[in-house]
């Protein structure tokens, strides 16, 4: 019964897109550079089974490009219909692995799509999806009393031609990672019944790249644009006090509150105290947790003073005052006590918990070596789902395609 209604329902699909392409090929007006080619055939595959669809063919002599005008306004991705290249690309980015993506299409759907087209049809769509990421903000309301927005940066393991001449943090220097940049924006509209902060439901956005902390710092901008920087009546930079991520504060969000991950901080003040009294001392732990109650209480500018005055000499105070620039230069962000009675956030969790998820979870599994467009792209279309924004992306993809039908641009 159910082999039968999928039979009639493919039938009925093909069909309906038969009709359409030879309405779209009957209106088409090529511009003078191309050359009708005749009617060629090819097999589509849609959710419910595979069909043929004939249609007009053209060829541009002088871009070397052959163009379909039907491809293009049906929106047919290599072979497949919108529907099952959505359904492709949801899998290809959501499952650890392309081969998982093609068992779960199979056990599901029964949709016979091999996990190398998976990959071939994610690759095609991400980069798309990785323009899309970065196009030109709207300026977007926000009627939430803060508008938070967070960075962070994580190593994707690549594939040696990748990393070639690029140093690293290995014993000889070498790299085995890329770093790519996640970035995410949410809201805050209320506090607990102990005055802590809740993120609103389904309120964060990500976005993410390759490209350097320069480049990135301007895009997150304009996801924060788009979210309400301008009319959000407070805006909260959260970061970890990386130098790359302080700059991009000071040049992309200078206006705005900006925090330090009150867990850095602390991890940081052990890094001072081992500096000052060594790690395996019997006060280092009591130590750190008195650190860590006098920062709650807005003390971290007296903490620099007194650890500079307990140095016992010259060679000890050179790896202290090290080990203080990172609260030497975060003063005014590690005012967490002030920050708490605020009922503001103080860490940094949404966004590092972004980078184990949206990052972690589909790039970094065991034996993953990724070339730098291959991850992107995939991570692109992560960041679109995470965001709730796939139809949005997938309504602009269709537009798009259909584009390449205007004759003006092709004869440009």
């Amino acid at each position: 019964m159910r082999t039968a209604v999928f039979k009639s329902a493919n039938a009925l699909v093909g069909w309906l897109l038969q009709q359409a392409a030879d309405r779209l090929d009957a209106h088409y007006q090529p511009s003078p550079q191309q050359t009708r080619k005749g009617r060629e055939t090819i097999g589509v595959q849609g959710i419910f089974g595979s069909f043929p669809l004939e249609r007009d063919y053209y060829y541009h002599a002088g871009k070397g490009q052959g163009h379909s005008p039907a491809d293009a306004a049906l929106g047919l991705e290599v072979g497949y219909t919108p529907a099952l290249a959505k359904l492709i690309c949801l899998e290809g980015a959501d499952e650890p692995t392309y081969l998982k993506a093609e068992r779960h299409l199979e056990q599901t759907g029964g949709i016979a799509v091999s996990a190398r087209q998976i990959q071939r049809v994610v690759q095609r769509v991400g980069g798309s999806a990785q323009l899309w990421q970065e196009r030109q903000a709207q300026p977007g309301p926000c009627d939430a009393p803060v508008l938070y927005v967070s960075a962070d940066g994580t190593g994707v393991p690549m594939v040696p031609e990748e990393l070639k001449r690029r140093r690293g943090k290995q014993a000889d220097g070498t790299a085995k990672t890329r770093q790519v940049y996640l970035g995410c924006v949410f809201t805050q509209h209320r506090t607990d019944e102990q005055g802590h902060p809740v993120r609103d439901y389904e309120s964060t956005t990500y976005v993410s790249s390759f490209k350097s902390i320069a480049a990135f710092g301007p895009l997150l901008r304009q996801e924060a644009v788009r979210r309400g920087l301008g009319s959000a009546r407070k805006v909260v930079l959260l970061i970890d006090g990386a130098v790359g991520l302080e700059n991009m504060g000071r040049l992309c969000f200078k206006d705005c509150l900006q925090i330090v991950d009150f867990f850095h901080a602390l991890e940081h003040a052990g890094h001072v105290l081992e500096a000052l009294i060594g790690k395996a001392h019997p006060d280092y732990q009591q130590r750190l947790r008195r650190w860590a109650k006098r920062l709650l209480k807005d003390k971290v500018q007296a903490l620099i003073q007194e650890t500079r005055q307990q140095c016992a000499g010259p060679a000890q105070a050179a790896a202290v005052e090290q080990a203080l620039g990172y609260f030497v230069r975060n003063v005014s962000r590690m005012q967490y006590g002030s920050f708490r009675a605020a009922g503001l956030f103080i860490g940094s969790g949404v966004v590092e918990a972004g980078c184990k998820t949206v990052i972690g979870g589909r790039c970094k599994q065991s034996g993953m070596f990724w070339s730098e467009s291959g991850a992107e792209n995939i991570l692109a279309l992560r960041c679109l789902h995470s965001s709730r924004r796939l139809e949005d992306f997938w309504k602009y993809r269709l537009n798009e395609r259909a584009a390449h039908n205007d004759a003006l641009p092709l004869a440009a």
